[in-house]
């Protein structure tokens, strides 16, 4: 289903790749582009299934979790208003072997898969956009790996509530410690401890399933290098976060 009027540029501008997408090709994009709610929890795609769709987060985020034969999970990635979900499609694939869920609910663009494949294999502008912002998210990849072998579950989960906030319009997540613990591969108990340590320190207020960000400072003090090493190669291959 696509919409049945072009959208408001100021919702493509929701989402800071489609504002890099030269307003020719948004124009014949605008028909096809249709604004979807993504609930908590949704699972936009899974392993092994043939993607027929894209989607451009606005307010939500989606993490992309690599699955285990015994069920078990850890996030790899996570997708917000910085990029696209879904770039198995273009990079030589109809499928992927990770599972995209919504980690934080919210509005995203989707778009038909035929559509960004088609300009993707003309070449231009849109192609190596789209290459920057995989490469931009296979540095994000790796660092998870690294941090998870090498950093404590404190550090982990501050640098993954700023990467998250950096995807977010506001400061606030409306996530499950159980949830959480899905996404980094630990049990639920350790990140209600984390958690605790945390609001203690006046950084984050957890009530109800949502975490409000009080004081993104202390967050930068208690995280580890894994940030700033993933925020300064998105900084150097994606777009400026502010429209032009």
């Amino acid at each position: 289903m696509t919409s049945s009027k072009p959208l408001p540029y100021t919702v493509t501008q929701g989402n800071q790749l489609l504002r890099a997408v030269p307003p020719e090709q948004l124009k014949h994009w605008a028909p096809y582009l249709e604004l979807v709610e993504l609930p908590l929890g949704l699972p936009v795609y899974e392993p092994g299934a043939q993607l027929t769709h894209v989607y451009f987060p606005i307010t939500a985020i989606v993490s992309l979790l690599y699955v285990m034969e015994n069920g078990a999970s850890a996030e790899i990635a996570i997708v917000g208003n910085d990029g696209v979900v879904g770039i198995s499609l273009f990079m030589g694939g109809n499928s992927t072997s990770s599972r995209g869920v919504v980690q934080s609910a919210g509005t995203a663009l989707q778009l038909p898969a035929s559509e960004l494949l088609s300009e993707f294999d003309r070449g231009g502008p849109v192609l190596h956009l789209l290459l920057r912002y995989t490469q931009a998210l296979i540095t994000q990849m790796t660092q998870t790996a690294v941090c998870n072998r090498h950093h404590t579950l404190h550090q982990q989960l501050c640098r993954w509530l700023l990467l998250s906030l950096d995807r977010l319009p506001g400061n606030e997540l409306v996530m499950t410690q159980e949830l959480i613990g899905n996404m980094l591969g630990v049990r639920r108990a350790g990140v209600t401890i984390e958690a605790q340590k945390l609001q203690e320190s006046g950084a984050i207020r957890y009530r109800r399933g949502r975490i409000t960000v009080l004081d993104r400072s202390k967050l930068e003090r208690f995280t580890c290098e894994c940030y700033e090493a993933v925020r300064r190669e998105c900084a150097r291959l994606l777009p400026p976060e502010t429209p032009a």
